[in-house]
């Protein structure tokens, strides 16, 4: 069931499906680069004002499905118009910005972008742009990313299926206390509960 914060900004509701925390894993493949199963967090968020709040991180894993090292992270905004058309500005990590340009399908919560305009600083890699689907799909938040470079026509790269974490899981997650000790342990050495106070 997708639920609409009472102070989430109107022109938004129709993007409310993408609202909360997402974390999963999917496949990263593109020439020149190793292949790879990643794990991924997404977070949309709002502030009351016309567009949500993007920041995607992924890390790579190992044949067990533990993280080994950062794979990429992302930070946007993105809006939407009353004609369903979809705006986006991201940032990436490598160096990239973007300006995403597509829309949600009538009917379904499927949006569908693809880049517009793409500036590199020195330090990045070659790329040229993107397409990207994104769909919720009985509760889960699933993408496919296409990617182009000059010497690599435009093909896929990146796909990830994404659950929903629960809000009281998300909320129970930023109120830990700051001061646990290292392993985030709930009990001290001698097997008693810990207390923050107890330092």
């Amino acid at each position: 069931m997708i639920e609409i914060p009472s102070d989430l900004h109107p022109d938004l509701v129709p993007l409310a499906f993408l609202l909360g925390t997402w974390e999963g894993a999917g496949v990263h493949d593109f020439p020149g680069a190793e292949k790879c199963n990643f794990g991924q967090e997404v977070v949309f968020s709002h502030d009351g004002r016309d567009f949500l709040e993007y920041v995607s991180r992924s890390w790579v894993l190992d044949a067990a499905g533990k993280p080994v090292k950062p794979l990429e992270t992302e930070t946007g905004y993105w809006r939407i118009d009353r004609n369903r058309k979809v705006e986006i500005v991201m940032i990436r990590d490598t160096g990239v910005v973007e300006v995403w340009y597509g829309e949600l399908a009538d009917q379904k919560p499927q949006i569908d972008i693809a880049t517009d305009a793409v500036a590199r600083t020195a330090a990045s890699g070659p790329y040229s742009g993107g397409k990207r689907l994104y769909g919720y799909v009985k509760g889960d938040l699933m993408w496919v990313g296409e990617k182009a470079t000059p010497e690599v026509p435009l093909r896929p790269y990146m796909s990830a299926q994404l659950k929903k974490v629960p809000a009281d899981l998300q909320d129970w997650a930023r109120n830990l206390p700051d001061d646990l000790p290292d392993g985030v342990s709930f009990f001290n050495p001698d097997g008693t509960p810990y207390k923050p106070e107890e330092k």
